[in-house]
C-alpha cells in the first residue's frame, strides 16, 4: 500500500478544501452577521494541516492499485468531511457539539440535507452559506466519483460504471482521459448551477437565497437557508423552477454529456433508464394527487397539484425540499415516498438511493426467473435497451441490494438498540442511507432530539449511502490488506 503517496494526495485535498472557508468569511464581512472569524480559523489551520502532510511527501508519486484507488476515495469523504467540521465547531453561534458539528458536515458533503439545526433563519450568513456551499462541493465529487473516479477502479469500477451508465456512452469513456471527463462534467455541473441560479432569482428569491438554494438543488441536497424550507417562499413558480432542476440533476450526467456532445436531444429517449425514471416520477405524482384531492387536503385543485408535484419529485430524487410537512398527509403518502427515495435517482447522477438502473436490472432478473419457471429449458437473457447484459452484472446487482438491506438492517436495530421509537428509526436510516434528508416521527422536522450514539450510527449510514456500499465495505475484507 502507498501510503505515503495517499497522505500526500489527501494532504493536497485537505489544502484545496481550505480555500472553500474563505468565500463563508467574505459573506460574513458583507452581512456582519458574525461567524468570519471562525471561517478564518478554520482556513488557517485546514491549509497548514494539509501543507504538512503534503510537503513531506511531495515526491512519493506512482501509479495507484485499485487497492489505493478504494482507500483514496473512502478517505476522500471522511477526511474532508471531517475537516468541515473545524469552522462548525469554532462557531459561536450556534454552540455545536462535536456529533453535531460532524453530523451537519457530513450531512453536507454527502448531500444527505438531515439537519441537526434549528431557527435556521436567525443564524448567521456565513453558516448558511457554508452549509449550502459544501452540498454544491459534495456534488460535483459525487459526479466525479461516478463516472470518472470508478472506472480507474478495475473490477468495482470499470464494471459498475459499465453497468451504471447506459445508452450512448455506455460502452466508452466520454473522452479519452479522466481529467477531460471531469473537466466536461464539471462545466456541465457549473452550468446547470447558473441556469437554476438565475432562474431562483427570476422567480422571486433574493440573490442570496438563489444562490443557495441552487447550490442544494443541483446537488440534490435539500438543505435551505430557511425552517420552513421551500415552503417560505410560498411560490408556485419557485417551486416549479426547482421541480425542474430536480428531475434535471437526477438524470446522469453522462446522458447530459452525450446529448450535449451529439446536440440531440434523442439520447435521452433511446437510454431505457431515462425513460424509467420519468415513468417513476409520473406515477408518484399522480397517486400523490388524486390523493391528496380525494382527501381534500389542500383547498383547491391548483394548490393540490403544486403541493404534490414538488414533494414527489423532491422525496422520491432524494432532495428534501418541503414546502409543507409531508408527514401529515395522508399515511398512504408519506411511507410512499419514503419507499419511493430507495430507487433515487439515475446512475452518474446527484441523486442518492439504489439508482434507477439497479431497481430496473433487479425488476427484469425477476421477469427473467418468471419465464424459467414457465419454460424452464429456454435461454432467456436481460437487456438494457437493446443490449443483453453478462450474467455478472446481474450478479453485482443482486449483491448490492442483499448488502444495501444488511446495511439497513443493522443501522435500524442500533437505532432502536438506542432507544428511538420504530417508525422514526426506519425512517432515519432510510434518509441517511438514501441521502434522502427527513424522515417521520422524531426526525420529521430535523435531527437535533436524538441522542449522540444515533448521530454517529447516521453518519456511518450517510457515507455507506454516499460510497454506494461496495466502495466502504471492501475495505472491511482482509484481502483488501494483503500485500
Amino acid at each position: 500500500m502507498q501510503y505515503k503517496n495517499i497522505i500526500r494526495i489527501l494532504g493536497l485535498l485537505v489544502a484545496i478544501l481550505s480555500v472553500t472557508m474563505l468565500p463563508p468569511a467574505f459573506i460574513s464581512l458583507l452581512y456582519r452577521d458574525g461567524g468570519g472569524v471562525s471561517f478564518l480559523m478554520a482556513f488557517v489551520f485546514c491549509l497548514v494541516v494539509g501543507l504538512l502532510s503534503w510537503y513531506p511527501n511531495r515526491d512519493f508519486k506512482g501509479d495507484l492499485r485499485p487497492r489505493e484507488g478504494f482507500l483514496i476515495v473512502v478517505l476522500f469523504w471522511i477526511v474532508l468531511a471531517s475537516f468541515s467540521a473545524i469552522p462548525l465547531l469554532l462557531l459561536n453561534e450556534p454552540n455545536l457539539s462535536v456529533a453535531d458539528a460532524f453530523f451537519e458536515s457530513f450531512s453536507g458533503l454527502t448531500t444527505t440535507g438531515a439537519t441537526i439545526l434549528t431557527k435556521i433563519d436567525g443564524l448567521p450568513h456565513a453558516l448558511l452559506f457554508y452549509r449550502q456551499q459544501l452540498q454544491w462541493l459534495g456534488g460535483m465529487g459525487i459526479i466525479v466519483l461516478a463516472v470518472a473516479v470508478l472506472p480507474m477502479l478495475g473490477v468495482g469500477g470499470m464494471q459498475l460504471y459499465r453497468a451504471e451508465t447506459p445508452g450512448p456512452v455506455k460502452d466508452s469513456k466520454m473522452t479519452p482521459r479522466i481529467a477531460d471527463t471531469a473537466k466536461h462534467l464539471w462545466y456541465i455541473y457549473l452550468g446547470l448551477t447558473i441556469a437554476c441560479t438565475l432562474s431562483y432569482w427570476l422567480a422571486g428569491m433574493s440573490f442570496f437565497d438563489a444562490i443557495c438554494h441552487a447550490f442544494s438543488t443541483i446537488a440534490i441536497g435539500g438543505f435551505s437557508t430557511h425552517d420552513l424550507s421551500m415552503g417560505y417562499f410560498d411560490s408556485p413558480l419557485i417551486n416549479f423552477v426547482c421541480v425542474i432542476f430536480l428531475l434535471i440533476a437526477g438524470v446522469n450526467f453522462a446522458l447530459h454529456f452525450a446529448v450535449l456532445h451529439s446536440r440531440s436531444l434523442k439520447n435521452y429517449f433511446y437510454d431505457p433508464e431515462f425513460k424509467v425514471f420519468l415513468s417513476i416520477q409520473l406515477v408518484i405524482v399522480l397517486i400523490c394527487f388524486f390523493v391528496l384531492l380525494s382527501t381534500g387536503t389542500f383547498s383547491d385543485g391548483f394548490d393540490t397539484f403544486n403541493h404534490a408535484l414538488f414533494q414527489a419529485v423532491s422525496i422520491s430524487t432524494t432532495a428534501g425540499f418541503s414546502t409543507t410537512s409531508f408527514s401529515e398527509w395522508p399515511t398512504l403518502l408519506p411511507i410512499l415516498l419514503i419507499f419511493s427515495s430507495f430507487i433515487g435517482g439515475c446512475a452518474g447522477s446527484t441523486g442518492g438511493g439504489m439508482k434507477v438502473v439497479r431497481v430496473l436490472l433487479l425488476y427484469l432478473q425477476g421477469l427473467r426467473e418468471l419465464n424459467k419457471l414457465v419454460h424452464p429449458r429456454a435461454i432467456f437473457s436481460i437487456k438494457l435497451g437493446n443490449k443483453a447484459l453478462p450474467n455478472r452484472v446481474v450478479e453485482a446487482i443482486w449483491g448490492f441490494f442483499s448488502a444495501y438491506a444488511a446495511v439497513f438492517i443493522i443501522c435500524m436495530l442500533l437505532l432502536l438498540a438506542a432507544g428511538m421509537d420504530d417508525i422514526s428509526a426506519f425512517t432515519a436510516v432510510a434518509a441517511c442511507l438514501n441521502n434522502l434528508g427527513p424522515g417521520l416521527g422524531e426526525v420529521a422536522a430535523n435531527f437535533s432530539s436524538i441522542n449522540d450514539f444515533s448521530k454517529w450510527v447516521l453518519i456511518v449510514a450517510m457515507l455507506f449511502g454516499r460510497l454506494e456500499i461496495f466502495t466502504l465495505l471492501v475495505l472491511f475484507t482482509p484481502a483488501f490488506w494483503r500485500s
